[in-house]
């Protein structure tokens, strides 16, 4: 078994991706000609983004939205700068939760909501 891809549904795709392209620099790889499913390069793994209806309508689940709690999920973004990718996302329209802070290991980590109100973490990797 492997992690395939991470999905996260969303009221308004071609709007994600979009925001995702602006705010964080990803690529596009896939968009579907419904506009309803695409995936971003991130590496190994793909980040997808799905019409929300569609698992609204087979499933209990409670939507993103930047005016509620976010979800019990985030993704984590490792960048090289983080102070300047944390920046660059809040100026493209990012909302700023936590600036940079170093923890004890030496990792620094941000957070932001995307404009869905979803958790991203903005971070370096982590050594040793």
């Amino acid at each position: 078994m492997y992690l395939g891809y991470v999905i996260i549904y969303v009221a308004d795709v071609p709007a994600t991706i979009s925001f995702y392209e602006k705010a964080f620099g990803l690529k596009t790889r896939f968009i579907h000609e419904s506009n309803q499913y695409a995936e971003m390069e991130t590496g190994q793994i793909p980040l997808a983004f799905a019409d929300e209806k569609y698992v609204i309508n087979s499933h209990q689940f409670r939507p993103n939205r930047k005016n509620e709690q976010p979800a019990g999920a985030e993704i984590a973004l490792v960048v090289d700068d983080v102070e300047k990718k944390f920046k660059h996302a809040v100026d493209s329209g990012a909302t700023a939760v936590v600036k940079p802070i170093k923890k004890p290991w030496g990792q620094t980590v941000s957070y932001v909501r995307d404009n869905n109100g979803f958790l991203v973490e903005i971070c370096n990797a982590v050594t040793g």
